[in-house]
C-alpha cells in the first residue's frame, strides 16, 4: 500500500491534529534539555588559534547522530573547502510533497572572558531566571535543537508530511565561506522548495518575528608599522611616529562626532521599512548606561538595519598590567563592517581597505587584509511559505500576530542559497530574542521560546505540504492554547538518552 499523499496528509489536519502536535513538542522538552546541554558542552569554536579542532568534530558527531536517532537514514559529514565540517541529513516525505531545507550551525562564538559568566559557559545551566544559560545555547546550538523538537513532534504524532534536508554547518562564527562554497560546487545537495534558517530571534520573547533582512559582513585586520622596534618613550617620545597612535586615529576615522560609521564612498542613510524599534526599548535590550548616548542619527531601525555600522573587534597592542613606558613599532586591529541590502561585500571591502590606507597618518606603513566576508540578504514576505509561517507561529504564540523586523548580524549561507536557488522561498527566524544576549557574556535561551518555536516550525511543515491551499478555512483561525499552558521542564525533571555513536565523514556529497 503506498503512502499518503501529501495533499491528502494535509487536508487531515484539524485542531486536534495540530493541538497533538504543539503537545507532542511540550512533552520532549525534557529530552532537548538534556541533548542541548550535551551540545553545548563541546567547546566547538572554528578557530584552532583558540581551541583544540577536536570538540568542534565531536560536536559534528552529535549532530550526526542527532539526526540518525531522528529517524533519517542519509547522513554524512561535509568535509568543507575551509577545514570545517558540516552535517547534512535528508529524511524523505510522501512521493509528492514539497522539500524543506532546515538550518543551523553548531560552532559558537569564544566565551570571552569566562570570569565574567555567572556560570561555566559551556555548560548548560538553569539559573533562577528559568532561561538556561551556556554558549550557544541561542546561538545556534539551540536552532538544531529547534529543528530535532519539531521533527520528533511530527514523527510521534502525524508524521513528517514533506522531504526534509537538514544543513548544520560548522563554521558559521568564522565567515570563512566554507559551506557556501561547498553548496555551490555541489549545488543540487541543498537544493529546495523552501528554506527555514533558524539563527535570527524575535523582536523580543513571546513576540513571534520573520526577519525580512539581514546586513553583509567585512571582516578586516589592520596592521601598522612605524619603526624597526619598540623605543624608550622618554629619549624618542615626542618625535618617534608611534604605531599604535596611528592606528588609533585611523580607527577613530571610521566614525563621526555623532558616532555614526563613516566610510569613504559607502552611502550611510538608508532607511527601513518595517517594524520600528523603540528608543527606550533599544536602550534596555542593549543595557546600555544611564545618561550615556547612543551613536548615529535618525531611527533606531534605520541605524541597525538599513545602514552600515563599523566595530573595532580587537586590538594586538601592550596589555595594561606590565606596560612599559615605550614608543610602540607595530599595532594591529581587527575591525568587523556591517552593510546593508544593496552594497556588495566585495565593494564594501574595498572601500574599507581604500579608508583605513588613507587615514594612517605620518606615512605609516599599513597593510589591510580581507579576511572573511558576508553578503547582506533581504527576504521577500509575500510568498506562500512566509504565510504558512505566519499562520504556524500564530498558532503557536496564541495568536499574537507576526512581526517583520531587520536584523543587523550577517548570516552568510543566505545569499548563497538565494543565488543557487532563486525559486527557493527563504524563512529567518530563531532564538536569539534580545534577552539571549548572543556573542556576550552569559548567553542564555528561553526555554518557553525554544518550546514555541519548534512548536511553530512543526505546524509550518504541516501547513507547508498542503502548499497554503488545501484546508485553508479550517486551518486560517486554529489557536491552540494546550501546550503554551504547560510548565517547561526543571532540572530535576525526568529526561531522555542522548545520542550516541559514530558517523561516517564523506568528502563528497551525498546523493539527494
Amino acid at each position: 500500500m503506498s503512502p499518503p499523499s501529501a495533499a491528502s496528509r494535509a487536508s487531515d489536519a484539524s485542531a486536534a491534529t495540530i493541538a497533538s502536535v504543539v503537545d507532542a513538542v511540550a512533552d520532549a522538552m525534557p529530552w532537548a534539555r538534556t541533548a542541548l546541554a550535551e551540545l553545548v558542552a563541546f567547546r566547538s569554536v572554528a578557530d584552532p588559534a583558540r581551541l583544540p579542532v577536536a570538540d568542534c568534530e565531536a560536536a559534528a558527531d552529535w549532530v550526526a547522530n542527532a539526526l540518525r536517532a531522528t529517524g533519517f537514514d542519509e547522513v554524512a559529514l561535509l568535509d568543507t573547502p575551509d577545514g570545517t565540517r558540516s552535517v547534512y541529513g535528508f529524511l524523505p516525505g510522501p512521493p509528492d510533497s514539497p522539500t524543506v531545507l532546515l538550518y543551523a550551525h553548531y560552532d559558537v562564538q569564544p566565551p570571552l572572558d569566562e570570569a565574567a559568566w555567572h556560570s561555566p559557559p559551556f555548560e548548560l545551566t538553569e539559573r533562577a531566571d528559568g532561561r538556561w544559560y551556556g554558549r550557544g545555547t541561542a546561538d545556534c546550538k539551540g536552532g538544531v535543537l529547534m529543528h530535532l523538537l519539531a521533527l520528533r513532534a511530527l514523527r510521534a504524532t502525524t508524521g513528517v508530511p514533506v522531504n526534509v534536508k537538514v544543513i548544520v554547518e560548522g563554521s558559521e562564527e568564522q565567515a570563512t565561506g566554507g559551506l557556501e562554497r561547498y553548496a555551490k560546487d555541489h549545488p543540487e545537495l541543498l537544493r529546495a522548495d523552501t528554506v527555514v534558517i533558524a539563527d535570527t530571534g524575535n523582536v523580543r520573547a513571546g513576540l513571534p518575528t520573520v526577519v525580512a533582512s539581514l546586513r553583509g559582513a567585512v571582516l578586516a585586520r589592520i596592521e601598522v608599522r612605524t619603526l624597526r622596534g619598540d623605543l624608550h618613550s622618554g629619549q624618542f617620545g615626542g618625535a618617534a611616529p608611534d604605531a599604535l597612535a596611528a592606528l588609533i586615529r585611523a580607527l577613530a576615522s571610521l566614525h563621526d562626532e555623532s558616532g555614526a560609521t563613516v566610510i569613504d564612498g559607502l552611502p550611510n542613510t538608508g532607511q527601513w521599512n518595517g517594524s520600528p524599534y523603540d528608543e527606550e526599548a533599544f536602550r534596555h535590550d542593549a543595557q546600555v548606561l544611564d545618561d550615556v548616548s547612543l551613536i548615529g542619527a535618525g531611527e533606531i531601525s534605520d541605524r541597525l538595519w538599513a545602514r552600515p555600522s563599523v566595530t573595532v573587534m580587537g586590538i594586538d597592542c601592550p596589555a595594561v598590567n606590565g606596560a612599559t613606558p615605550a614608543v610602540q613599532a607595530r599595532a594591529r586591529a581587527m575591525v568587523c563592517l556591517r552593510i546593508p541590502a544593496g552594497t556588495t561585500a566585495g565593494t564594501a571591502g574595498e572601500l574599507l581597505t581604500a579608508h583605513l590606507r588613507s587615514h594612517v597618518p605620518w606615512g605609516a606603513r599599513v597593510a589591510v587584509e580581507v579576511v572573511g566576508h558576508g553578503q547582506p540578504f533581504t527576504a521577500d514576505t509575500g510568498t506562500a511559505a512566509h504565510a504558512a509561517m505566519a499562520r504556524a507561529m500564530e498558532t503557536a504564540y496564541d495568536g499574537e500576530r507576526l512581526r517583520v523586523a531587520g536584523l543587523g548580524g550577517s548570516i552568510p549561507l543566505c545569499s548563497a542559497l538565494a543565488e543557487l536557488y532563486p525559486q527557493a522561498e527563504i524563512l529567518l527566524t530563531g532564538l536569539g530574542e534580545p534577552e539571549a544576549r548572543v556573542h556576550a557574556v552569559n548567553e542564555s535561551v528561553d526555554p518557553g521560546e525554544l518550546r514555541r518555536m519548534a512548536a511553530a516550525e512543526a505546524l509550518f511543515l504541516l501547513f507547508s505540504a498542503e502548499g497554503v491551499r488545501g484546508g485553508e478555512a479550517q486551518l486560517e483561525a486554529t489557536v491552540v492554547r494546550t501546550a503554551s499552558a504547560r510548565a517547561t521542564p526543571k532540572a530535576s525533571e525526568p529526561t531522555a538518552l542522548g545520542c550516541s555513536g559514530n558517523a561516517s565523514r564523506v568528502e563528497t556529497a551525498p546523493s539527494t
